[in-house]
């Protein structure tokens, strides 16, 4: 009886195992690849030639296709899933020609490379020619798979001023998605807020905790959430939308005067974001509770 239970303990085991996802990270050459039990999930790119870093793919756990673009018309400056600002101290670090202004990597640094979740750390310097520097990021991203129809892309950002910083109002701010053409509500996809707005006309202009983007491809239905968590400054932020395909809680093009956003110089800004790329429905995703969960707003069930 005894090695009877202890077999049956080791079956336990081992198939509580076999359900865990195996993550992994590591650099080749001027990305960071992640996969997920031997598959491509995403890359972190980094390249100096870019705009700023990003991630692309971010492959959806039912298609294994990226569920975001990296360049699309008619703003191809939509790379994928990324972070940057316009109008910061006269730069423009989101669009336009390098010279403008560039968010530079110092090469990312993989802090967990293999488990159940996979993090890294990237610093960016905010540079333009002729100008003096005025911010730099510390960036920590950590990765899970906590279900075989579930991501997880955490991404905390600090901001720190180098000099006193200001930002004039601009719809091109902060953590962002552009996604593929065929999820978008142009295509027959949905976005949707916590609110239960719809599409742009229900969720531009609206502070709301998170939004989510999905749609059906290949008969296959996925989508992406972002989630602001109630710590970050401006939270909940409102939210830059388009029917085309792209989402972002975008504080500064709704600033406290209307004018602009000051950041002073050594007073750093932590933010906080959660992506959620998932199968099926908002409903059948429990966005809202994944997001209550996170956030604290709620006691997590046993």
């Amino acid at each position: 009886m005894k090695r009877l239970l202890t077999f049956s303990g080791i079956v336990l085991l081992l198939a509580s195992f076999a359900g865990a996802a195996e993550l992994t990270a590591h650099i080749d050459g001027k990305k960071v690849l992640v996969e997920v039990d031997g598959k491509l999930f995403t890359a972190y790119c980094f390249d100096a030639g870019q705009k700023y870093p990003y991630f692309f793919p971010v492959n959806g756990p039912l298609s294994g296709k990226s569920v975001t673009t990296e360049t699309s018309e008619l703003y191809p400056h939509h790379h994928s899933l990324f972070f940057g600002c316009d109008r910061v101290n006269g730069g423009n670090y989101w669009q336009d020609k390098n010279e403008t202004g560039q968010i530079f990597s110092r090469g990312p640094e993989i802090i967990q490379a293999k488990g159940e979740k996979v993090v890294f750390r990237d610093r960016g310097d905010w540079k333009r020619p002729g100008a003096e520097q005025p911010l730099e990021d510390e960036r920590v991203v950590t990765i899970t798979a906590p279900a075989p129809d579930r991501r997880v892309i955490d991404f905390e950002v600090i901001l720190t001023p180098l000099m006193d910083v200001k930002i004039e109002k601009t719809n091109h701010s902060l953590f962002s998605a552009r996604m593929t053409p065929a999820l978008s509500v142009k295509a027959g996809g949905t976005l949707v807020n916590a609110e239960g707005g719809t599409a742009e006309a229900g969720t531009f202009g609206k502070a709301s905790p998170w939004c989510d983007y999905y749609g059906t491809r290949d008969g296959k239905t996925e989508g992406l959430a972002i989630l602001q968590h109630p710590g970050n400054p401006w939270f909940p932020a409102t939210w830059f939308t388009r029917d085309y395909g792209f989402f972002s809680p975008t504080p500064m093009y709704w600033p406290a005067n209307d004018q602009f956003t000051e950041l002073p110089k050594g007073k750093a800004v932590t933010l906080r974001y959660r992506v959620v790329v998932h199968g099926g429905e908002t409903a059948k995703a429990d966005i809202a509770g994944l997001f209550a969960a996170w956030s604290g707003t709620v006691e997590k069930k046993p």
